[in-house]
């Protein structure tokens, strides 16, 4: 088997690695100074950027839901007769892993004990504390977060898929700037995305590696500390590494799968040994308190009452998410080609979040309903004591704590796997111009990157130097984002104009019109075989697709057809800039009615009871007609009358 070629973009690839490396060495030779830098420049963002996170974030929902509501929702993630290439439980697992698995693990019991210990307004400890507390705690891993990696994943899946662009963000910006996305614009704009990328899941692994430290001290005794975390780094870096060799789908669909199966148990574990009646209720009661509050809370900067709070928290996730939505977007678009809009934000905003609220509630209210009873406030105190053994502490007030113990041990190594791994597979793509099939030293290189990036900011200052990195590099990232946003409305504005174009457009002959009668009917009734169906492609369809291109080509345009092969024949035409134009015809298999071979034993699914159509596929992909039959001026005829469609789709677009 031949190896596969390296295919990197230099600039993308030599200029991030580059300012990795260099902020590596910079980390690991001066920890000191690099945790006193991070402080000043993260509190300089929180209080000169905080009010633009905010309504940043506020424009991603928006555009979100609004983009799934409207006419556009039916637009398909890749040409219009796609398929989705996984199942719905194989894309649910896939999303929820890649996307916050390891943060809810870490979270889940620490940030509502936290906030009811120290909320940012009002009484400490108290009832209404508590339901702050988990008010809070829904709004940092609800809608927004979702929303933010909908945002890139729908640009990029909809560009790559649907206009046969790279899978770059770069992609997204080919509205605003068209062909200068392949320049240094371009460049700056995936640098980023991949420094995001890198940060952002660092950050995740930082806060892993704390959290299998802290299991392993509370299975094992193994003592808590920057030398044991540097080992765990290195061994599960190099199970990711592992995971990421072996590909998406034999690696991470199937840890995503088991990382979802061992997150279901735990929940259902913790619902059942915990207060089950008041976790049902305090379920229904947070996420009506969450719904009813979340536009105010989508803009609350606290600036009334100004105490820090905000910064360590709202604006640490926003930044959190924003840092992680190259990597998460670009992971949700690679497993997501053939859905509808309306689908992917349904899906993506939906069912994670569904989840996310149960397992919020099933953790933090049982965390707190125990604080508040028999815990007397001991898990308060452990919490604000180190915050990584929270999940641990809480499980001691539990049955089978050991068994549990151990179960959400692996847990949080499963999810740095996944996480790791698809940062490293994401991470792999970008630098490598967008393609899928790079080499395995490649995503390698990646995945070892990342779990250097971990530990030199665990060494530089733990959670704040994590903290930090996450809000640091998302700043610019979220300003491409906005672009992303304004890109992603242009492209679909043009894509409604085509349809527009499709409807209104000049009077063109009904496919087939003029074939006399008696043959229409005989060509309806007909199964072709596939010997006829080739003979056809290759003695009509090829013949009338070359004189068309031959005449373009005479009067000056560009326009080729595609090396035919048994399958297909394509004729393309160039406009410069503007969007090309595409006709092709596609050689379909189908399994016949059982009519139409009475003589043939239907049971038998072989090539025997299978018939063919030369079905239409324009650039936005299958036209479910067949044109098999059509002679080769009628064949032409139908060219030209989708061709003359395209042209008044150019002439209604440029207006």
């Amino acid at each position: 088997m031949p190896r596969a070629k390296s295919n990197i973009s230099p600039p993308v690839f030599y200029g991030s690695a580059g300012l990795i490396l260099a902020f590596v060495i910079w980390g690991a030779a001066a920890p000191s100074s690099a945790e006193v830098v991070f402080g000043a420049v993260q509190g300089w963002i929180v209080d000169t950027f905080g009010w633009f996170y905010m309504l940043a974030v506020a424009v991603f929902v928006v555009f979100a839901i609004g983009l799934a509501l409207s006419s556009h929702g039916r637009v398909r993630l890749g040409p219009d007769d796609s398929v989705p290439e996984y199942s719905y439980t194989a894309w649910f697992a896939m999303l929820f892993s890649a996307g916050m698995g390891i943060g809810l693990m870490f979270f889940g019991v620490a940030e509502p004990i936290m906030h009811y210990d120290s909320p940012p307004i009002g009484a400490p400890e108290t009832v209404d504390a508590a339901r702050q507390a988990m008010t809070i705690t829904f709004f940092h891993w609800g809608i927004h977060a979702w929303s933010i990696y909908a945002v890139v994943a729908l640009a990029l899946a909809y560009f790559c898929y649907r206009h046969g662009l790279p899978l770059t963000i770069r992609s997204a910006l080919y509205p605003l700037i068209g062909e200068r996305i392949r320049g240094r614009i371009g460049d700056v704009v995936d640098i980023l995305a991949v420094l995001g990328t890198m940060f952002g899941v660092a950050t995740s692994l930082g806060l892993g590696v704390l959290q299998v430290n802290a299991g392993l001290s509370y299975l094992f005794g193994i003592e808590e500390g920057i030398g044991v975390q540097m080992v765990l780094i290195a061994v599960i870096t190099a199970l990711a590494t592992l995971s990421v060799a072996l590909g998406l789908d034999a690696g991470i669909r199937r840890l995503s799968e088991i990382n979802l199966i061992l997150a279901i148990v735990l929940v259902v574990f913790v619902l059942a040994a915990g207060p089950t009646l008041y976790l049902l209720q305090t379920l229904v009661q947070n996420t009506g308190t969450y719904l009813s509050n979340v536009v105010n809370m989508t803009f609350n900067l606290y600036a009334y009452q100004p105490n820090g709070w905000i910064g360590g928290w709202t604006l640490f996730y926003w930044a959190w998410w924003i840092a992680w939505s190259p990597f998460v977007g670009m992971f949700i678009a690679r497993v997501s080609k053939g859905r509808t809009i309306r689908e992917f934000v349904g899906g993506v905003l939906f069912v994670p979040v569904g989840f996310t609220f149960i397992w919020l509630t099933f953790f933090g209210n049982t965390a707190l309903n125990l604080d508040m009873g028999i815990a007397q406030g001991a898990l308060s105190a452990a919490v604000s004591e180190n915050t990584s053994t929270a999940l641990f502490k809480f499980l001691e007030y539990l049955p089978l704590t050991g068994i549990a113990s151990v179960v959400a041990t692996i847990l949080v190594v499963t999810f740095f796997v996944t996480s790791s791994d698809s940062g490293s597979l994401v991470i792999d793509i970008i630098t490598s111009g967008g393609s899928t099939d790079a080499p395995a030293w490649q995503r390698v290189f990646w995945a070892i990157i990342e779990g250097v990036v971990a530990a030199v900011l665990l060494l530089a200052g733990g959670l704040s130097a994590l903290q930090t990195a996450s809000i640091t590099v998302a700043l610019p990232f979220t300003v491409v984002m906005l672009f992303v946003c304004y890109g992603m409305v242009r492209g679909l504005r043009m894509e409604g104009m085509r349809r527009l174009s499709q409807e209104v457009g000049p009077p063109v002959q009904i496919h087939g019109a003029d074939v006399p009668w008696q043959r229409r009917l005989k060509t309806i009734m007909s199964f072709p075989k596939r010997d006829r169906a080739i003979r056809y492609l290759k003695e009509t369809a090829v013949p009338a697709l070359q004189q068309v291109a031959d005449e373009i080509r005479a009067s000056g345009w560009t326009a080729e057809v595609e090396e035919p092969d048994d399958e297909h024949a394509i004729l393309t035409v160039y406009h410069g800039e503007e969007r090309e134009f595409l006709y092709g015809v596609h050689l379909r298999a189908y399994s016949a009615p059982t009519f139409a071979f009475p003589e043939i034993d239907m049971k038998d699914r072989g090539e025997a009871n299978r018939y063919y159509r030369a079905e239409v596929h324009l650039l936005e992909g299958g036209q479910h007609y067949d044109v098999l039959g059509y002679t080769k001026e009628q064949l032409i005829g139908d060219i030209l009358s989708q061709y003359e469609k395209h042209m008044h789709f150019l002439h209604i677009a440029a207006k």
